[in-house]
């Protein structure tokens, strides 16, 4: 797309798509295959369902609240927003730097529409496919249980460069976080001196309630239309899976006023975000999604989605083992070690913490693995292991080593050894920025069925944010896709069918065939 195009308004010509001051109606044909086994034959019978997809134009006023808003994540997310919202410049020994948000799909990439009248791909502003919340537009609270301003929080994250910083400082300085929750047995020890800004409560019930009239509070003070919550914290330990008491909604509310010790916090934001009608999205790697709390969301349905934000070196695995199962390599050992010196790496330096973390990262490469059963036998799997150190001098600049070993033919080995450096919260921030727009035109998005019976709508485990999300949170007997180029087909062939696009499915035939027999095709 040239720059002449950058001011262009996006319309689809076809009799399937109605666009009215309220909605864009799509009606859309969504094809399946679906593949059976009948003694020694496997039958394959494609089918379509008929469907009816209306998007709201309307875009609301969107608040973001942040849980842990004063640690390097939600420092650098504010910056961020602030910086490009006053289009801030700065100096650097490199020379004048200027806001941008590159790292955001949403904001810095693009998707493939069609064929130009020239006979090129012809691409668009995925931020311009649907009326999709600007990220200028956000207006940011939330909760951290240090007291820092934003300001003095941002100088010790040491994440962004001095005179940005400068120049942040006096917009920022203003933002304190509200009090939070602080249960030490959930996070590890050495948080203890951070922990000055807690909410007094004697019990579960109470936490609940004051998180709740957070909740009311910023919404009433800010006008927003529409709240979305998201963990930036701490990573927590595990919890346990307790009969009748966090299994179902009605046991998990029931062990809150009991005030049960196996609740952590990031559950307990969970269930006041679900219970106030609030989109929450678990950025960090432990099971706040216990069963009690899924089942809370199906009740109220509001959506959710989890977990762990998927950053640098766990994408940079979807990406490579894909890769080399896709080409009959066979990945038999992965080796991750990453170390880095921020706040995120000193907690994870006590064992329980650094487990959740290993959980989250270790499952990514399994539906790779299990879509060759050429290479791999039932339940083998790679060798797989994950190690992180916490080493304070580098900060939020993280080290990342990676040693891929594969057998290849006729007995030999590949060995793929990689090193990245990457800063943590730069890479973080965009993805929480497009986690919350997506999530945002998800609550948009209306299904209907081909005689127009029955609205519905997503599911409430938003599984179309996986592509940003190292574990990824899908509804129960859905299969889990860890493949970056699928979950991003995912995003851009949602986006396109709420517009009446088929999906982009790469053939080109159009390239690869003489052109003439396509010269006279019928527009839908």
């Amino acid at each position: 797309m040239d720059n002449e195009n950058k001011t262009s308004i996006l319309k689809v010509v076809s009799p399937y798509v109605e666009y009215t001051d309220d909605y864009i109606t799509s009606k859309y044909k969504y094809t399946m295959t679906d593949v059976n086994y009948e003694k020694n034959e496997v039958q394959v019978k494609p089918r379509e369902v008929q469907l009816m997809i209306k998007t709201e134009r309307k875009v609301p006023k969107l608040g973001l609240m942040m849980v842990g808003w004063g640690g390097n994540n939600g420092t650098t997310l504010t910056a961020g927003l602030l910086a490009n919202k006053y289009k801030i410049s700065w100096e650097t020994k490199s020379g004048t730097k200027t806001a941008n948000w590159y790292g955001s799909i949403t904001q810095a990439s693009t998707v493939k529409l069609g064929l130009s009248p020239e006979g090129n791909d012809f691409y668009w502003p995925l931020s311009s496919l649907l009326p999709l919340v600007h990220p200028n537009d956000i207006v940011v609270d939330g909760w951290d249980i240090c007291s820092l301003d934003l300001a003095a929080a941002m100088q010790r994250s040491q994440v962004l460069d001095y005179n940005l910083q400068q120049k942040l400082i006096p917009i920022m300085k203003d933002m304190t976080p509200r009090p939070s929750i602080y249960w030490p047995d959930f996070i590890a020890a050495n948080q203890a001196e951070r922990a000055n800004n807690i909410i007094p409560c004697n019990n579960k019930k109470e936490a609940l309630e004051k998180l709740r009239n957070d909740i009311r509070d910023f919404k009433a003070k800010s006008g927003v239309d529409k709240i979305i919550i998201m963990w930036t914290a701490n990573t927590e330990r595990f919890c346990d899976i307790c009969f009748g008491k966090n299994d179902t909604a009605d046991n998990l509310l029931k062990a809150i006023d009991d005030n049960f010790s196996e609740i952590s916090p990031s559950t307990l934001f969970a269930v006041a975000s679900i219970l106030e009608g609030c989109v929450y999205i678990n950025g960090s790697p432990q099971n706040t999604f216990v069963p009690g709390c899924i089942e809370l969301a199906e009740k109220h349905h509001v959506f959710i989605a989890g977990d762990d934000f998927k950053s640098g070196q766990t994408k940079l695995k979807s990406v490579l083992v894909d890769f080399l199962v896709s080409a009959g390599i066979k990945p038999v050992s992965i080796v991750s070690y990453n170390h880095l010196g921020n706040n995120d790496g000193k907690n994870l330096s006590a064992p329980q913490q650094f487990k959740s973390k290993e959980i989250s990262k270790s499952s990514v490469v399994d539906d790779m693995v299990n879509s060759n059963s050429i290479l791999y036998n039932l339940n083998e799997k790679p060798d797989h292991c994950i190690v992180i150190k916490y080493v304070p001098y580098v900060g939020d600049s993280k080290r990342a080593l990676d040693e891929y070993i594969s057998e290849i033919c006729l007995g030999g080995n590949n060995t793929i050894s990689i090193h990245n450096t990457c800063e943590d919260s730069l890479l973080a921030s965009p993805i929480i920025l497009d986690l919350v727009i997506l999530a945002e035109i998800c609550t948009r998005i209306h299904f209907f069925d081909e005689e127009l019976k029955e609205q519905t709508s997503f599911n409430v485990i938003l599984s179309i944010l996986s592509y940003l999300l190292k574990a990824p949170l899908v509804p129960k007997g859905t299969p889990v896709v860890n493949s970056l180029f699928k979950q991003r087909a995912c995003i851009d062939n949602i986006m396109r069918a709420c517009l009446g696009l088929p999906p982009d499915h790469n053939m080109t035939l159009e390239h690869k065939l003489p052109r003439k027999l396509f010269q006279n095709g019928t527009h839908l």
